[in-house]
């Protein structure tokens, strides 16, 4: 195997068989990230109704497991739009009293999606927490594997977190405007192709950034599977739409979530200057001041 096909952290993903044999190490803590969210399209200024996972994670999870409430645990409850992240400091302080930080591996899941775990290990890159995985495939895979599973409801003690931000990682509107006029910026759009090309008005007006290019997410993920595609396909997947490590790389959806699984499989291959767009078309779509497009 070369190096074109290896991820630059090959830490960064873990397998299902890899992780059952290590359950029972004191450094590793897992966690369930599963969100739902219910679209409302006859509703674009409430493009989704938002809701966790936690009733199904205390019904089945990988066992040892804690649970992440992205809405309530980590999103700014205050804002307009729906799982914005919330100040850096008590974003912090919710992962510390989660049980994340040092010195523990943690290592993410969901059972809808890799993206609720690669949201949750965004906030948490951001932050300079970078002893994080994300599971391959997360819970589909492990029922797939029947490794065994069991009722959810552990909670950790607390954990040390050393706050190492890394400021230019999310970014606003604003800098979405200078990045439309800036021919080394990519912006990337990682929505299904018909909300891209402006079939759908989920998020109020229809379209796109202008200039942005589509790279769904789920593009990135074998449709059989469920797992991430191999390094060499998800390579020529972005370097066809001319994404290039010299380049600032700015992702989109809906919210900030699905750009996230874009972001970091970026990161994967060795990109630096990476960012999300973190109210992303909620916001962009219904403030009509802003350009768009379609087609």
């Amino acid at each position: 195997m070369t190096n074109a096909d290896q991820w630059r952290y090959p830490d960064a993903i873990v397998e299902c068989e890899w992780l059952f044999k290590h359950l029972e190490d004191k450094n590793i803590r897992v966690f369930d990230c599963t969100t739902y969210l219910h679209y409302t399209d006859d509703h674009p200024s409430k493009p989704y109704d938002v809701e966790s996972g936690v009733a199904d994670y205390k019904n089945d999870c990988i066992p040892g497991a804690g649970f992440i409430d992205i809405q309530n645990n980590l999103s700014d409850n205050e804002s307009n739009y729906s799982l914005t992240v919330p100040n850096f400091q008590s974003l912090a302080e919710s992962f510390k009293q989660l049980g994340i930080g040092d010195p523990f591996h943690i290592i993410l899941y969901a059972r809808n999606g890799m993206q609720w775990a690669t949201r949750v290990w965004y906030m948490l890159y951001v932050l300079g927490y970078e002893n994080v995985s994300i599971l391959d495939g997360g819970l589909s895979e492990w029922h797939r594997l029947n490794l065994p599973t069991e009722p959810g409801g552990t909670y950790f003690s607390p954990a040390e977190f050393k706050l190492t931000i890394k400021a230019s990682y999310f970014v606003d509107k604003d800098s979405i405007l200078t990045a439309i006029e800036n021919k080394n910026s990519l912006i990337i759009n990682a929505l299904t192709e018909d909300i891209y090309l402006g079939q759908s008005r989920r998020y109020g007006r229809p379209g796109r950034i202008p200039t942005s290019i589509n790279i769904p997410f789920h593009t990135l993920v074998d449709e059989n599977t469920g797992k991430f595609k191999q390094v060499r396909e998800v390579k020529n997947i972005f370097a066809s739409y001319g994404a290039t490590p010299d380049r600032e790389i700015i992702n989109y959806c809906g919210g900030g979530i699905a750009a996230t699984l874009d972001a970091f499989l970026l990161h994967q291959l060795g990109f630096n200057a990476i960012s999300v767009y973190d109210n992303s078309m909620s916001e962009w779509a219904m403030d009509k001041r802003l350009p768009i497009e379609t087609g």
